[in-house]
């Protein structure tokens, strides 16, 4: 079996695929001040929550945007499972060509959901990805990673606005009774939810008008399956988007664990 990991700023995503089958998705924080030991343990725990023998784990590939987590990741996955895992980045085979000003400055999340979204989509394909950021990327007909664009993620924009408004207190990130909210609650939550979905739209036409080709558009993040509904862009969402990518990755980097 393989493990994948998915270490993002507010969330480390584990994976476990047998083949081409994801068997199980578990998260935990992405607690910066956690050891490889506590993570390792931790893991293990999860895991075995689900049925899984830690032994079984054959593989694994982890790709981090957090680059004071990624040593930590590595050692979790040698002292839990015996294994030197894969981590994505500069020399890892991608099979796609990365044509932003410097590939170093591309976020590791953002070429694996790319290769995902190439693989659905077998053309043009622009990413949406509703993480701490909200991250558009866009993939060519030829399968090379053009670049993007990065917003600030909903929960951000949402604290944003509660911190710095003295009488707005916090709400819950749902979808409101209407559009035109009769009350401070529902008035927020319009404007998070609808403000976004309008976002992804609007971002979506400029970038497929620039690009001058139609575009499949796929999105993941936590928040996809509530905002994706309002848009007119948004065709599917995929939540194991990033890990179905790591998948993608370790299949054409097989072999070259610990190099």
């Amino acid at each position: 079996m393989l493990l994948v990991v998915d270490v993002g700023n507010t969330n480390i995503s584990f994976g476990v695929f047998e083949g081409t089958k994801l068997l199980h998705h578990v998260r935990s924080e992405s607690a910066r001040n956690r050891t490889a030991d506590e993570y390792a343990v931790l893991v293990r725990q999860m895991l075995a929550l689900r049925g899984v023998d830690p032994d079984l784990i054959e593989s694994a590939i982890i790709a981090s945007v957090v680059p004071t987590l990624t040593d930590t990741m590595i050692e979790l996955v040698r002292r839990a499972f015996r294994r030197d895992p894969l981590v994505v980045g500069p020399g890892i085979k991608t099979g796609m060509a990365i044509l932003y000003e410097n590939p170093r400055e591309v976020g590791a999340d953002r070429i694996v959901n790319a290769v995902a979204a190439y693989e659905w989509a077998k053309g043009p394909v622009i990413v949406v990805d509703f993480g701490t950021a909200t991250t558009f990327d866009c993939v060519t007909p030829k399968g090379e990673y053009l670049g993007g664009v990065i917003t600030p993620g909903v929960h951000i924009s949402a604290e944003a606005l509660f911190s710095r408004a003295a009488r707005l207190s916090r709400v819950e990130i749902t979808l409101p009774p209407k559009v035109v909210g009769r009350n401070p609650v529902h008035s927020m939550q319009s404007g998070i939810v609808y403000g976004y979905a309008g976002l992804v739209d609007g971002l979506c036409k400029r970038l497929v008008d620039e690009l001058g080709y139609t575009c499949r558009v796929v999105a993941t993040g936590g928040l996809a399956r509530l905002i994706a509904p309002l848009t007119t862009s948004i065709e599917q969402v995929d939540d194991d988007l990033t890990l179905t990518g790591l998948r993608l990755l370790y299949e054409r980097n097989r072999g070259t664990e610990g190099a």
